[in-house]
This record gives structure tokens, sequence and C-alpha cells, in this order.
């Protein structure tokens, strides 16, 4: 399967990687998914904790404030069981009410006056344990009358036993089950629809504190509702009310306090977990949050579901997602528009890139504004312009060379028909002995063989031998004025150097100091080596450079040989057209580490020939 989805996934992938946009446009909305699905995810889970903490702090203070008015209540009801006349006198009429008269009409008008006291009492009963009867307050006709009736003995009854067991002499009554407990049927015979609680009152003989009576107050449902509604009650909530005994007298939905109550909920409602406990029941989770009374224990418990506590957060969360997706398809839109923006002139440069490469050289890309991809569009259009510059300028050079290599096999026959001419004078001036012009002539001749031979470098002692003849030439000219002296280690002699390279320099010395002066001039030809250069030196003795005519010399070294600027007679501005033909010439074969240097005094003038350590040229 995994398989399967990569395989469908290659092709988009593909087509995402195609293109910059797309790759920017991926990139910004994943980012903004991770932005806008963690703010979310953290707001969501700040929600939840802010609407447990809420539903908290109000719930509590709600069911303290409903539990102290309960409390009150109770205690009221209880003050109310109490004798409201003097207890001796109420005793006494307890006793005698069966034989007495008076006794009977104060037992009755006590009862009378105790249920128009209140208006929640639903009915009122006084049992009369050693009699075995009960009188007890009803409404009939819009009349409060009070009847006597014989009951059988209510020892057995379990409100009984827990008023007689209790140090307060009292016991609660539930009705919120809706049904009496075993032995019932000797129960009094209270509507469980209209009563939700009966208050029993044990009351005591002073001397012997045997049970004489009991009074029972069965208090109507519509005090629960008073009391409760200031407990906010909404759907899927719930509301006990529960006693010590864990019974309960108040309850919404007595199915669901039955199922809490098996799964040991009221179990947990202890002062330990300090009002607030979870619990999950009834196929869902809840937060209970609950009221002990300090004075007998008295629970009032609310369960409140997690889903309606998260309901502000589950709609906040709903809404933020919604929020979420329009903003995602927004940012889209506009990143869609700002990559294209940004995309278009790099894909348009690309395409003339691509055209450029191609072979075609009028490529153009558009410029717009002054950022980044201006900047490259701007160099590449630079680049065009300078790339056909050159191919312009190769395209004179080829036909300048091709014209030079027509003149060149014209000139051939010249040299060749020149030196067999210095021969045949050679010949004819030895057959009449004069045997100087014979070395002039060979001389001659055998300088213009070596001057027109093919080879561009030769080996050191070859130029040497050259150097030799052509300054034998130069003797006859200048006689005893010229001296000559030889300084080159032996093992330069292989070294290979331009042809004609020593012969540049020695024309200078001539040049500059024989032809300018009328005495003796000694030319040094010199070579030596150090770390990085073999170096070559021709000085001289002469009257040397002026100091103005050197700094020309030397800056029409620098200037490039495609842009020098000849004369016709083949000589630039500054006359030293063959110093800077060699120049270049050794940058052209051993690099821009070789080259030319020339220092001139009034002592002299050397000229020096650098080459790097090795002397091969590249």
């Amino acid at each position: 399967m995994k398989k399967v989805w990569l395989k469908l996934a290659e092709p988009l992938l593909e087509r995402i990687s195609r293109r910059l946009a797309n790759k920017l446009i991926l990139l910004f909305t994943i980012i903004i998914i991770l932005v806008v699905s963690s703010l979310t995810y953290i707001s969501y889970r700040m929600l939840q904790r802010e609407s447990v903490d809420n539903s908290i702090a109000s719930t509590s203070n709600n069911l303290l404030l409903v539990g102290r008015n309960l409390e009150s209540y109770l205690s009221g009801i209880e003050q109310l069981s109490l004798p409201q006349i003097s207890y001796d006198e109420f005793n006494y009429a307890l006793l005698h009410e069966s034989e007495d008269y008076s006794s009977r009409m104060y037992v009755e008008d006590y009862l009378k006056n105790l249920y128009f006291s209140r208006n929640d009492l639903e009915s009122v009963y006084l049992y009369i344990i050693k009699e075995q009867k009960y009188y007890y307050v009803t409404k009939e006709n819009y009349n409060i009358t009070v009847r006597v009736s014989s009951h059988p003995p209510i020892t057995d009854l379990p409100w009984y036993q827990r008023a007689l067991a209790s140090p307060y002499n009292r016991s609660y009554q539930s009705f919120a089950e809706k049904r009496l407990a075993p032995g019932s049927s000797a129960d009094y015979p209270v509507n469980p629809d209209k009563v939700f609680m009966g208050y029993h009152r044990l009351i005591r003989s002073i001397v012997s504190r045997e049970p004489q009576a009991v009074l029972s107050l069965y208090l109507n449902s519509s005090v629960t509702g008073e009391i409760m509604k200031d407990i906010p009650f909404s759907s899927g909530e719930h509301l006990m009310y529960i006693s010590p005994d864990e019974e309960p007298f108040v309850v919404d939905d007595m199915p669901f306090f039955r199922e809490s109550r098996e799964a040991g909920l009221t179990e947990l409602l202890t002062p330990e977990h300090k009002g607030r406990v979870t619990w999950s029941g009834n196929g869902q989770k809840y937060l209970v949050i609950y009221d002990i009374s300090q004075k007998e224990g008295w629970k009032l418990v609310k369960p409140i579901p997690y889903t309606q506590i998260y309901e502000a957060a589950t709609t906040t969360r709903t809404l933020s997602v919604a929020l979420g997706l329009l903003f995602l398809i927004v940012s889209v839109v506009l990143v869609s528009v700002i990559s294209n923006r940004i995309t278009d002139p790099l894909k348009n440069l690309s395409l003339q890139m691509k055209r450029f490469s191609s072979g075609s050289f009028d490529a153009q890309a558009a410029v717009s504004g002054k950022d980044e991809i201006a900047y490259l569009s701007r160099h590449f259009n630079k680049m065009v312009e300078r790339t056909n510059e050159l191919i312009n300028e190769r395209y004179k050079m080829k036909i300048v060379e091709k014209n030079a290599v027509l003149k060149a096999l014209e000139a051939e026959i010249n040299p060749h028909f020149l030196y067999n001419a210095l021969q045949a004078i050679s010949t004819k001036a030895l057959k009449n002995h004069n045997d100087d012009i014979v070395e002039m002539v060979d001389n001659l001749a055998l300088t213009l063989r070596y001057c027109i031979s093919g080879k561009d470098v030769v080996q050191a002692r070859e130029e040497l031998r050259h150097i030799g003849r052509y300054l034998a030439l130069q003797q006859a000219r200048f006689g005893s004025r010229m001296q000559v002296v030889y300084d080159w280690e032996e093992g330069l002699m292989d070294l290979r150097i331009p042809k004609l390279s020593i012969q540049t320099l020695v024309e200078n010395c001539i040049k500059h100091a024989l032809e300018k002066v009328s005495t003796t001039v000694t030319i040094r030809i010199e070579a030596h080596v150090t770390d990085t250069h073999s170096i070559i030196s021709v000085v001289d003795d002469g009257p040397g450079i002026r100091a103005g005519r050197l700094e020309q010399v030397m800056g029409s070294l620098e200037v490039q040989w495609e842009d020098r600027g000849l004369d016709t007679d083949g000589e630039d501005g500054t006359g030293s057209i063959g110093l800077k033909n060699l120049n270049t010439r050794l940058k052209l074969l051993y690099g821009e580490q070789a080259g030319l240097m020339i220092h001139s005094s009034e002592q002299g003038t050397q000229m020096e020939m650098r080459l790097p350590r090795g002397g091969s040229h590249v």
C-alpha cells in the first residue's frame, strides 16, 4: 500500500518540484498550517483549562451558598420540631391526652399552630407510643382539622430506629426514590410525590428519658425548588442532595444516581478530594463538584459532563479551524501571487539563459526594479553583450590570422631567396679571398636562417649562439667601442626561452647606449636563479634612460596588447614596441608571474627577463 501511494505521489511531487513558485507555495502553506494548527491547539487547551477552572469556581461557590441555605433550613426545621411552649406542660398533655379533654385539646391546638406556622409543611403527625395512635393535621374542604387514628407499633421502622439511636433524638426520611423501606406498611400514609423529606423528632420523658411520642413533619417539594434555584442547571448536568447516610433526598435523575452509587461515586465524595473529583460513568466523563456541610455532613453534589464544560472551547476550536482554513485559502492565494511575481523574472531569466546556452546570442532578459533578481538580469545582459563583443573580436582575429598566414606564405619565398643570394655572395668573396666579407655574410645568413625558423621557444644555448653571430655583425659597425661580457650559469644553458628574446634586450642596449655616446660601452649578458624565478639580465654602462622616458616605457608594458595603438611604421607612442611584444610573449607563454623589469640610472641600464622557476612555458 505504501508503494502504491508513493507511486501515485511521484507525479505530483515532480510537478511541484518543477517550478520554484510551487515550492514556495508549498513551503508557506506548510508553515501556515503548522502555525494555525499550533495556535488552535494551544488556544483550545487553554480554553479547556480555563473552562474547567471557571466551572469549578462558579459551581463551588453556588454549592457552598445553597448548602449553607439548606443547612439553615434544616436547622429551622429542627428548631420548629422542639416544643414551642413549656416542655413540662407539653409532656403532661401527652401523658393525659387520652383521659383529659383539656390535655387533648392542648395537643390539637399545638399541632394546628405548628401546621400554620409554615407553608412548606405537607402534613404533621404526632405518634403516642404508649397508646399506639397518632394525631395528624389534615386539610378538608379548606378547613384544617386534627384527627386521631390508631396505628401499629413503629418501633421497627428505619426512621424510628435512627431517631432512637441519634444523639439529637431525630432522623430524616427520604422520598426521593419513591419507595418505602421494608416494613413500610406500618408507616404513615404520605403521598411521596408531594413530599421530599420527613423529619422525625423523638420526644422523651424528662424523668425516665423513655420515648413518649414522635413528632413527624413532612415537607413538601416546593421548598427544594426555592432553595435550589441559585444553582445554574443545564441539560446533561445533574444535581443531588445526599444525607450523611448516603440516602438521596433531592435527585434530578434517579437512574443516574443509582448507577453512580453502584459505581462507587458516593464513596469518592470525601473532604480529602477538596470538593471536586473526576468520574466516568453512563458513557461519559464527569467533573463532579460537591459541598459537604460542616455540621452534619450533608452533601450537595453536581456532576457536570466534560463535553458541556468543553462546549465553549470546542465551539472556539471549530471557529478557529474555520478561520484558519479561510486564512489558509487567502494566504495561499497571496503567496501564489507574490511567488509568481518573484519567480516570473527568474523564469524569464532562466529562459533567456537557456536560449543563450543553445547559441542564441541575442538573448535579452527584462530588467525591472532594483532587487537581486534585477541585478542578476542586468549582469546577464552585460555578460551577453560582452560575449558578443568577444565573439566579434575573435571573428576579426580569425580574419586577421588568415590574412597573416597568407602574407607569411607569400613572404616565405623572399627569405629563402635572400638566404640563397647571401650564400652566393659568400662563395664569390671566398674565391676572391675576402675573408671579412665571407664572415659577415655567413653570420648574416645564419642570423636570417635562425629568424625564419618555425620554432617560437628555443634553448638558451641556441639563443646565445645567435646572439654571438648578431653581435659579430654589430662589432663590424661599432668596433672596439662595444665590449660584450657573458656571465651565464651552466645549469641554465638548457633553459627554454622565447626566440629572439635576448636579442630584443641587446638591441635596446645598442639603441639607447652605444648609439647615444661615442665612448666604449660594455654589455653584460647574465643568467642566474632565485627561489622563485630564473632571471636573464642584459646590463649596459651607458648613459641610462631618463626618468620620464622610463616611466612611459614601464607604463606601456602594463597596457593590454590588444588595446595598444600602432603607428604606420610599427612603433607605438613610446617607441618600445619590441619590449612590449616581448613582455606580452612572456606572459602568454609562462603566465602572469613572468615579465620584464627595467632599472636605469646615470650609471647604466639593467633589463631583466623574469621566468617562473624551471623555465617551462605554459
